[in-house]
């Protein structure tokens, strides 16, 4: 295996485990909005809110339609259907 391939892997691994890392504070602060009862349409759109914000600010608009274009993508593939999350 030459270097270069064990640095992408590890690369990979990393940015898997900083995914699953990030999914798992999501679902906690989901989780904390909800129980204090606010409506998943809420807590989804702040979630948006925030993230494009941060994406603005750090890479510019470019950056951030061409997020909403892989969201859209991955929406009309079904990848949001709950029986395909992968969590």
């Amino acid at each position: 295996m030459s270097m270069q391939r064990a640095t992408g892997d590890l690369d990979e691994l990393v940015r898997e485990e900083k995914r699953l890392t990030a999914v798992e504070c999501h679902n906690e602060a989901w989780a904390e909005g909800f129980s204090a009862g606010i409506e998943t349409e809420i807590l989804a759109e702040t979630a948006l809110d925030t993230a494009f914000c941060e994406i603005l600010r750090a890479n510019g608009e470019a950056a951030a339609l061409a997020l909403l274009d892989h969201i859209r993508e991955k929406v009309i593939a079904g990848e949001f259907e709950p029986e395909r999350l992968r969590h």
